[in-house]
């Protein structure tokens, strides 16, 4: 079980400098968020169809599921790599406006929520009372850490409404991304290996954002430039956490694995503080201390029902 947790917080501490990451290729290479997501997913995907091709070769297959998916499930895989693209770019670009700490809190935290409220909806799943309470406080910290660190005067409330606003939003609609991808991939996933549909997905959103790099000015100068740190950022929080993460969840109860997860946002808001020097503020804090304990409520009642 020890190794299974070493594991799983290595994955979720690797998923935490995603944020961190963008910050550098923004200052040291000019680098888009369009073409830092977009790079991600290029080097995780051919590792992750590699590692899906060896697994339906030589690995032992779950009763029930297929290598690949079949071609009836292909629309439902170009959703998910629509939402998977959304979510690379929404979130970087998020970074860049609100900072690593409030990006990180408002679209990690939220996802799972909001995937809550989507299965309730699309999937008929009931909505718990603890659910409901998660969700309160949830709204409740979200709004304090939108403002929070800017203050309640009139020039805070100007930066509201301008791009930390527009931040915020962003780093919502990453939390809405990877809930409708999460949601959506429920029923393939009972049919098909998860390392297969991640490979897919990160395929096909590779695919679908490449056309988009036409509009970036220099492309290849930023990639040149920053060249390691792309590279890190795919292989190492992408490909390889994602398989430690998957080897990690089959040696521990999900009850572990998913406060040991809980890594990934304090990861990356204590990266986000200490060393790129952000601030929350008072209120802020509270905010994020809301968003956090909304996430380990919502933890806890997935794992004690599931």
């Amino acid at each position: 079980m020890l190794l299974g947790l070493l594991l799983i917080a290595i994955a979720a501490t690797s998923w935490g400098t995603t944020g961190a990451t963008m910050t550098l290729l923004s200052r040291e290479a000019a680098a888009s968020p369009l073409l830092v997501g977009w790079s991600r997913l290029a080097v995780a995907a051919p590792c992750l169809v590699l590692a899906a091709v060896g697994a339906a070769r030589f690995g032992a297959r779950p009763a029930g599921r297929r290598p690949w998916p079949s071609v009836s499930d292909l629309p439902l895989c170009a959703a998910l790599g629509l939402a998977m693209a959304a979510y690379q770019v929404c979130y970087f670009r998020a970074v860049t406006l609100i900072g690593v700490a409030a990006a990180a809190l408002l679209a990690i935290c939220s996802a799972p929520l909001l995937i809550a409220v989507l299965a309730a909806v699309f999937l008929g799943e009931r909505l718990s009372r603890l659910v409901r309470l998660s969700l309160g406080m949830a709204v409740a910290g979200t709004a304090l850490l939108v403002v929070g660190p800017r203050g309640l005067g009139p020039s805070g409330l100007r930066d509201v409404a301008g791009h930390f606003g527009l931040g915020a939003l962003l780093a919502l609609g990453a939390g809405v991304s990877y809930a409708v991808y999460a949601v959506a991939a429920k029923g393939l996933l009972a049919r098909v290996t998860p390392i297969a549909v991640s490979a897919i997905t990160f395929a096909l959103a590779a695919g679908f954002l490449a056309p988009a790099l036409l509009t970036e000015p220099a492309p290849a100068r930023a990639m040149a430039a920053g060249w390691p740190l792309l590279l890190y950022l795919g292989l190492g929080p992408t490909a390889v956490a994602y398989a430690l993460f998957t080897a990690g969840l089959g040696r521990v109860p999900a009850t572990a694995a998913g406060i040991v997860s809980l890594l990934e946002p304090l990861t990356a808001t204590a990266l986000g503080l200490l060393v790129f020097g952000e601030r929350l503020g008072t209120v802020g804090f509270t905010g994020a201390l809301l968003l956090l304990t909304a996430l380990a409520l919502l933890t806890r009642r997935q794992t004690t029902s599931g």
